[in-house]
């Protein structure tokens, strides 16, 4: 089973989605894709690692995020990726962003029993941005998002710390 959560910065997603994750059967595997490039995005790192418990494994991954995906799926019953956004980020930067997201939509396509809980921002609902590139960002985004909630089983939208089911 696939679950989509989607939500706004500082929405709550990301605490959702980590609920889910414990309730889930063992061993639980939380993928983090945010690279911490400054001292309070390093801060927000650490809190989540606290919040997440001894009893969660955590790798960190960077634009290999699709080949990360395979091998977990063998070796976890659920894996959570928090978040979708910052993979984008990376695998832009890394100017592999078209191969990856084919990579990674093939291997949703091809997910199977494991539950896999995907985070990610939903731009969408905020100001269209001024630079070309942050708009650029904000398609691909929500293009990702999109694909994404096509395959998913399951949908979530949050705001103010609260779930919307979108898709059941």
């Amino acid at each position: 089973m696939i679950t989509l959560v989607l939500g706004g910065n500082k929405s709550g997603k990301s605490d959702f989605a980590l609920d889910l994750l414990r309730k889930s059967e063992k061993p639980a595997l939380f993928i983090a894709t945010g690279k911490a490039r400054d001292l309070e995005f390093r801060r927000q790192i650490h809190e989540h690692r606290i919040s997440r418990g001894p009893g969660i494994e955590v790798m960190e991954v960077s634009t290999d995020l699709p080949q990360t995906l395979r091998k977990a799926k063998a070796d976890f019953s659920c894996v959570l990726v928090d978040s979708l956004d910052y993979w984008l980020f990376a695998v832009r930067e890394a100017g592999c962003e078209k191969e990856r997201i084919l990579e990674f939509k093939e291997v949703l396509d091809r997910w199977g029993a494991t539950n896999l809980i995907l985070v990610s921002c939903e731009t969408g609902l905020g100001p269209l941005p001024l630079s070309g590139e942050v708009r650029a960002f904000i398609r691909g985004l929500g293009a990702l998002n999109q694909a994404c909630a096509r395959i998913a089983d399951r949908a979530y939208l949050v705001a103010a710390g609260l779930p919307l089911q979108l898709k059941a």
